[in-house]
């Protein structure tokens, strides 16, 4: 499962945070890194918390500006601690989710978390299309950043395997178009006639059931144009192949 989703850290004063955000971040599938002018970085704590997360450490992008961190990407959701006004709009972590990995589908996104002490200005806010808040107690509801890097990870690698089982239930898109219902009932028609020609029948007490299990398989298949004349053509092959009775082997 791979996200287009970047972690974007601004100006993060602890390489400590830094190297424990990417590790994070590797356990939950995500790879890219992007720093925001750091106070420190590259730095040894940092590959030491990092703990087997070096390439995303060794890949990070370090940027002046979060506009330059942002760049190329579409959706943008950014993280904070405090209450704010009625302009912008907080959503929870968990509801979040969802929306980013749907739109890292589409064009990179990226979720922004600020500075330790400081956290992101209302400036920097403005530029998300959501502000992401992790509910916590609130008599301390303030979390070390490697802390909120990971459980936003976490709900995204959530959201990813949730994305990913309903398309696979949905089915992958074809890249030809479904064979329509008259290319369906042709192939249907010379199932039948094959059967019929090679003694391939029925073995049930009702003996009805064979071409509706046959029809009921093809149709959870959803063959395409393309597979329809592949399996016509190995039908047409048998009939070319059937040694009609009497007739010497071939």
């Amino acid at each position: 499962m791979e996200f287009n989703i970047r972690i974007v850290l601004v100006a993060p004063s602890h390489p400590g945070n830094v190297g424990a955000a990417a590790r994070a971040m590797k356990n939950m599938g995500l790879h890219q890194l992007v720093l925001v002018a750091p106070r420190q970085f590259p730095h040894l704590e940092a590959s030491a918390r990092a703990a087997g997360a070096d390439d995303v450490l060794q890949a990070a992008r370090v940027v002046g500006s979060l506009g330059a961190a942002l760049e190329g990407c579409g959706y943008v959701a950014a993280t904070t601690a405090r209450a704010r006004d009625q302009y912008f709009r907080v959503i929870d972590v968990r509801a979040a989710a969802p929306r980013i990995v749907a739109e890292a589908r589409r064009a990179p996104a990226a979720v922004v978390f600020g500075a330790e002490r400081t956290g992101l200005t209302n400036v920097e806010l403005e530029m998300a299309h959501s502000l992401v808040r992790i509910p916590a107690s609130a008599a301390y509801p303030s979390l070390n950043l490697a802390m909120a890097v990971q459980l936003t990870a976490y709900e995204l690698f959530r959201a990813g395997v949730a994305a990913d089982a309903a398309v696979a239930a949905a089915g992958a898109p074809c890249t030809a178009p479904l064979a329509s219902v008259e290319e369906m009932r042709r192939l249907y028609e010379h199932f039948a006639e094959v059967l019929a020609q090679i003694d391939f029948r029925d073995r049930t007490q009702s003996g009805t059931h064979l071409m509706g299990r046959i029809r009921r398989l093809l149709q959870r298949a959803e063959p395409d144009e393309n597979e329809v004349h592949i399996l016509r053509g190995i039908l047409t092959a048998v009939q070319n192949r059937r040694r009609h009775a009497g007739e010497p082997p071939r």
